[in-house]
């Protein structure tokens, strides 16, 4: 899938985005895609050699960069003291850092259990809540990262659709109690994206062909195809839409299930 060229648009010129989640996959395509288009760039991870990597790839005047990890609030609280501290706003937070555990109930440990609900919901929790003061004065607007995981479940992934379906419900509160403030709150939900985490899918031509018999599309998504529709709704062409949980799926949701003809 070749990338999407974004250099007709300079919907975020003078403005901050964070991204967290920003050293590969949708993260790393979405700071790329706010950068593009004229934002500065936060880029938050916790593997710091992947962040430096990608801190170094973009415009050295409108990029910075902290190793959080976004499970804990401490790391969260200044991430986002540190945007504030470096470009004086913040104006866009997109909360993407994200981590699974395989298993049903009975098979995943407490501790994988505990972790992906500290990460995935936790995280998104910690960073809307030390970001809204900020987007309260600039009318900006969160993107959450969700997933098709979390509208309905997969097989095997307890723990991770539980994350999802929490973040998708959590959109829905935030645009509820903070519309009326001027923050839009909103997330993707995506299905198989070839990043790091589905790698596995990817290099298994027997499961990738069972994924894509599910998929109208009949393929996966390239990250930079989540990171445009991330942008569209953090932009003012979005204006009027808060509370959405937008599938980015290859039509996934749009099939009761049976098998492909």
């Amino acid at each position: 899938m070749p990338s999407l060229n974004p250099s007709r648009l300079q919907r975020f010129k003078d403005k901050v985005v964070i991204v967290t989640g920003a050293g590969s996959g949708i993260g790393e395509a979405t700071a790329r895609r706010f950068s593009d288009e004229g934002a500065s760039v936060l880029v938050a991870d916790r593997d710091a050699a992947a962040l430096t990597k990608v801190f170094d790839s973009l415009p050295a005047d409108r990029t910075a960069a902290r190793e959080t990890d976004v499970s804990h609030h401490e790391d969260v609280k200044q991430m986002v003291e540190f945007a504030i501290e470096r470009f004086g706003r913040l104006d866009v937070l997109v909360s993407d850092a994200g981590i699974f555990a395989e298993g049903d109930i009975t098979q995943v440990s407490p501790e994988d259990w505990h972790h992906v609900q500290a990460t995935n919901v936790n995280g998104v929790f910690y960073g809307a809540r030390e970001a809204m003061p900020h987007l309260e004065k600039t009318r900006g607007c969160i993107v959450n990262v969700a997933s098709v995981s979390g509208l309905g479940a997969d097989w095997n992934l307890a723990a991770y659709n539980t994350s999802k379906g929490a973040v998708v419900n959590l959109t829905r509160a935030m645009a509820m109690d903070f519309g009326r403030k001027g923050v839009r709150v909103n997330a993707v939900c995506p299905s198989l994206t070839f990043t790091a985490m589905t790698a596995d899918v990817a290099e298994d031509q027997e499961q990738l062909a069972k994924f894509a018999e599910r998929i109208p599309l009949g393929r996966g998504a390239d990250p930079v195809e989540i990171a445009s529709v991330i942008a569209f709704l953090a932009s003012p062409d979005a204006g009027f839409v808060t509370g959405v949980n937008l599938p980015v799926d290859g039509g996934v949701t749009a099939s009761n299930g049976q098998p492909a003809q």
